[in-house]
């Protein structure tokens, strides 16, 4: 990363924007980390009076997810009043947090964390840019412009799979600018990766992750899905599938270094749970809105709009369950339509993360997640594994609190 700043842009997490525009209207399920003689991760409701903790009900999130109706099981468990909103979510800046107040955690915890790439056509096209450019942001505007002239900007009217696919790909094929990235976002299988280890993700307030080697980077503002072990999706959460586009650029075995690194994703505020008030169609029409506020006085404005993935979300679920079980469900990250091209620094070299970027994605139904950007090698180190998340438990006397 070149010019790099150690300022940090402030966090500046305000409830207004954390909570939906309905507020607590919706079933608002989310972990945090709570204090205590021995302190731990809870499970929590969002309730309009405050933060309250249901771990002595449910003691992990897929607990939760597994059972039949969950929002009516939460809305009928009253739970035990942790604190204020506005106190909670205050303390969840990892510059500023005091461990000796509960904080928020990404909502999910034995869930599988997968993620389903180019999944939006008009971002695919950005997926071959990288390819064709080998991962080099200036080598990137000369190739935009030769792909775009050969195929467009936009290929959102072509069905995956479809006949028309199949001639569009024979066409390219013969011009010489068939790509890996075509192949998943036009062929009839979806690219599906594990983005992160179990409980590896971080949540709103936290610090995100990216290499230290890399110099070409930005976050990817997705729709989360949660899905419990019968393949039922039961709600949703926002999440960043931090992206190193210069290492996957250089090649697509290059993905699990690109994806998969310390505090690369987050996932949060909260999962909100589906109910009358917010169906998976809601999850269809959805807009997500990206800022990225850099300490140079740099400003990054983006969206992601649902109503334009290629792949519908149930197909993409079917996807991922077609040959693999996930006993403890899964969260799925759906892609983003986002990809961007505006300069931050010299002309042609596009935009990149700085040290102190605060990110903020938000929709009108799912609240706000927030971060600020560090290196992935000075993040916190996440240490908080399988072994150690059992152990919390039985040293808090919930192994036995019914099934996990």
């Amino acid at each position: 990363m070149s010019s790099e700043l150690l300022e940090s842009v402030p966090m500046d997490m305000k409830v207004a924007r954390f909570l939906p525009d309905d507020a607590c209207t919706g079933t608002l399920v989310a972990r945090v980390w709570r204090p205590g003689a021995v302190p731990g991760p809870s499970i929590v409701v969002i309730r309009a009076n405050g933060v309250f903790d249901l771990t002595a009900q449910f003691p992990t999130m897929s607990t939760l997810l597994e059972c039949v109706a969950p929002e009516q099981l939460v809305k009928a468990t009253p739970g035990e009043r942790l604190g204020s909103l506005d106190e909670i979510l205050a303390n969840s800046d990892e510059a500023v947090r005091n461990p000796k107040i509960a904080f928020f955690l990404a909502p999910c915890d034995l869930q599988v964390i997968k993620a389903c790439g180019v999944t939006f056509a008009a971002s695919m096209i950005e997926r071959v840019i990288e390819e064709q450019a080998g991962g080099d942001p200036v080598r990137a505007q000369a190739v935009r412009a030769q792909v775009h002239a050969q195929v467009g900007s936009d290929l959102s009217a072509v069905k995956p799979g479809s006949a028309q696919a199949q001639a569009l790909k024979q066409l390219l094929q013969s011009q010489g600018l068939w790509s890996q990235y075509l192949e998943v976002g036009i062929g009839p299988d979806a690219e599906v990766f594990t983005k992160a280890p179990v409980l590896a993700a971080v949540g709103t307030g936290s610090d995100v992750g990216i290499r230290a080697d890399s110099s070409w980077n930005n976050p990817e503002p997705e729709v989360v899905l949660a899905v419990n072990s019968r393949g039922q999706i039961v709600g949703a959460s926002l999440g960043n599938d931090v992206n190193l586009r210069d290492i996957e650029g250089r090649s697509a075995l290059l993905l699990g270094k690109a994806k998969d690194n310390n505090a690369s994703c987050a996932i949060g505020p909260f999962i909100r749970l589906f109910d009358d008030s917010f169906t998976l169609d809601d999850v269809r029409r959805a807009v997500l809105q990206l800022r990225v506020d850099g300490a140079d006085g740099f400003e990054l404005h983006g969206t992601n709009s649902m109503d334009r993935i290629s792949r519908d979300p149930l197909e993409l679920v079917d996807q991922v369950m077609a040959a693999h079980q996930y006993p403890d469900g899964f969260m799925l990250f759906l892609g983003t339509l986002f990809a961007p091209t505006q300069d931050r620094d010299q002309p042609g070299e596009g935009f990149t993360h700085k040290l102190g970027d605060r990110v903020s994605i938000r929709s009108a139904q799912l609240g706000e997640l927030c971060n600020r950007v560090t290196h992935s090698e000075q993040a916190s180190p996440w240490r908080f594994g399988l072994r150690a998340f059992f152990n919390n438990l039985s040293r808090r006397s919930l192994l036995g609190a019914g099934d996990l």
